[in-house]
């Protein structure tokens, strides 16, 4: 069996005989971790226990159990770690000594690891708001970290080493090479390249070849979220050091809606800076390494147009992730978004500028002249004065046929409404019943293709095609209302269905939960490790996660067998960033399928049923 975090864990609980060492035990093997992980290795310059630490004046162990010094600033960071069952639930008085004891000088930043995800509600609330901040460090991080696991022993904890760092791959040398040619003639260009295929990393060796020794780097985001997952890709795979600041904005003043959407402050990698003069500060002392990296977000954008007129050195690239977000319109008279500030050199100042996206949004002539007629400033990625020249394009149909990702089908799932509504007839009929007939009929249209039970096209008879059952799928719906409806509908719908079937021994068992935005880091990354599980060994069961929003755009999600629509999308922007989830390659995958169930009305034919479905804004 391969070693894993999770399989080390367990041993040392195994292996000690006491609370005390096992706790001792798991200390030390955060230590030796925060040491060896780039991320932090960079971060810190040293790591003590806390009896070792030279601060400590013989105090006893009063919450504080391992203490970092800060490689830039020489500041101290509190570490506590907490080794729980993972069913246990954290509680706020677990952390109250911490808290206490880290609250004051000389600690500038502070860090929980916890081998449990599930905290109390007053617990997660304490974590906001600090004025000394504080980050979470959880298993799962660990578990993806550039860690070797699989060759530790916990008889030589010490020995912990990395896994070998990626390769770049052939497609990714031909985007390179490029982009470094596009950017020699000019200071800005698009990169486009389809989900999955590395764009992160491909930006990575271009920061490696085109940024000076002690040169300076931006990296801009939509989402803290996809701010952790690139800082932690850059730091595990550069092979230059790095040094990295994460700035955000400040939480009491965000958008209530944009917060929901993200994950918390205190769940990245380490603490972000939402101030200009902390920034500045870690950018005229941070530029020992070989490269100076700001990960931000576009939010934040101006924390770091302060930082330059008050001195801040100008980047030498500046990298725009997720570059369709940077498009739109601002008409006369108000204030630009935060996303398009990045096109002006004024406000932000760089060198060069690589736009990045697998989507690009271009507008229309006729939103171009409505924008005109309205005195609108609009950017769309057209716009080669924004944007610059197209340096490099690798999309879907390039990746496919490369071998890259894998190719997709759509399943048009077209169930008879009549049928339904005779299936139904009680519980539709029954006034207290919440049940309509949209809800069964795409309830059963989802399950028939998550099932593979579909009609023949002749095109089915091809015998690569695989018939098994679907294992995992993410299902979108219009809102967070809608995606809570499925998902409580989903098992009281097949039991009646179940029942009307014949004995069936094939029957896909469906097990579904619900994720939002509203979800704290902790408990999305349960549902994505819940959906993640291999369920081959415990029985024909197909696992789906519900959401509206929280799993399309930059979102890490697990190789998906498919993704289903249970509403029209206006957007074709949203449909490619989802669809993008289902083509990732992984062992024995054929294809990725996109599921969407529509219902027959009585007296409609078929044909012209899916006809005026074609007219919806589907944007297949």
């Amino acid at each position: 069996m391969t070693t894993t975090i999770h399989s080390i864990l367990e041993e040392l609980r195994c292996a000690s005989l006491s609370n005390r060492e096992r706790g001792d035990k798991f200390e030390r093997l955060i230590k030796i971790y925060l040491k060896i992980d780039p991320l932090y290795q960079e971060k810190y310059s040293n790591v003590w226990m806390w009896q070792e630490w030279p601060g400590h004046h013989n105090q006893p162990d009063i919450g504080i159990d391992l203490v970092a010094q800060d490689r830039i600033t020489g500041g101290y960071c509190a570490i506590q770690c907490k080794f729980f069952d993972p069913s246990a639930t954290l509680q706020k008085s677990d952390i109250d000594s911490f808290f206490t004891a880290s609250g004051k000088y000389p600690f500038a930043n502070r860090m929980i690891v916890s081998t449990t995800d599930k905290w109390s509600k007053h617990a997660e609330d304490a974590l906001k708001n600090q004025k000394i901040p504080v980050s979470r460090l959880r298993i799962r991080d660990l578990a993806e970290s550039p860690v070797d696991w699989s060759r530790v022993k916990l008889t030589r904890i010490e020995d912990i080493t990395l896994k070998e760092k990626k390769k770049i791959r052939e497609h990714q040398k031909d985007a390179l090479s490029n982009v470094i040619e596009g950017l020699r003639k000019a200071d800005r260009g698009k990169l486009i390249m389809a989900c999955g295929t590395g764009k992160t990393f491909t930006a990575l060796k271009l920061a490696e070849k085109i940024v000076p020794k002690r040169g300076y780097a931006l990296y801009l985001v939509p989402s803290i979220s996809l701010l952790s997952q690139s800082l932690r890709e850059w730091t595990a795979e550069s092979e230059v050091s790095l040094s990295c600041f994460a700035v955000c904005s400040d939480p009491k003043v965000v958008k209530p809606k944009i917060e929901k959407e993200d994950i918390s402050l205190h769940d990245l990698a380490f603490p972000a800076t939402t101030d200009y003069k902390t920034l500045l500060t870690q950018l005229h002392n941070g530029n020992g390494a070989n490269i100076c990296v700001v990960f931000a977000t576009y939010q934040s954008i101006k924390v770091i147009s302060d930082a330059q007129k008050r001195g801040a050195p100008e980047f030498d690239l500046i990298i725009c992730d997720e570059a369709h977000r940077t498009t739109g319109f601002t008409l006369e008279g108000e204030e630009e978004s935060h996303f398009v500030k990045i096109h002006d050199q004024s406000f932000i100042k760089g060198k060069k500028r690589i736009y990045m996206t697998a989507t690009p949004r271009i507008y229309s002539d006729e939103s171009k002249a409505k924008a005109q007629e309205h005195d609108a400033v609009l950017c769309s990625m057209d716009d080669e004065l924004l944007y610059g020249k197209e340096l490099h394009r690798l999309d879907f149909s390039e990746s496919v046929r490369r071998n890259l990702l894998s190719d997709y089908k759509v399943i048009v799932l077209a169930v008879d409404e009549k049928y339904i509504n005779r299936l139904f007839q009680r519980q539709l009929a029954d006034e207290n019943n919440e049940l309509k007939l949209e809800d069964a009929v795409k309830i059963i249209g989802c399950w028939n293709g998550l099932s593979k039970r579909i009609a023949m096209d002749p095109e089915w008879n091809n015998p690569e095609i695989d018939f098994t059952p679907m294992r995992r799928a993410v299902a979108f719906s219009r809102t967070i209302k809608d995606s809570k409806r499925f998902t409580e509908l989903f098992s009281k719908i097949l039991s009646v269905y179940h029942d009307q079937q014949q004995k069936d021994e094939d029957w896909l068992i469906s097990e579904v939960d619900h994720v939002d935005g509203t979800f704290n880091a902790l408990v999305r990354n349960e549902k994505l490790d819940w959906l993640k599980e291999d369920t081959s060994g415990i029985g024909n069961i197909c696992r789906i996660l519900s959401n509206a929003r929280c799993l399309s755009e930059g979102v890490d999600v697990p190789a998906l067998d498919a993704v289903m629509f249970l509403n029209p999308r206006n957007s074709v922007v949203d449909v490619v960033q989802s669809v993008g989830r289902v083509m990732r390659k992984s062992e024995g995958k054929h294809y990725g399928y996109i599921i969407l169930p529509i219902g027959i009305p009585a007296d409609v034919a078929p044909e012209e049923a899916l006809r005026v479905c074609s007219k919806i804004n589907w944007n297949f």
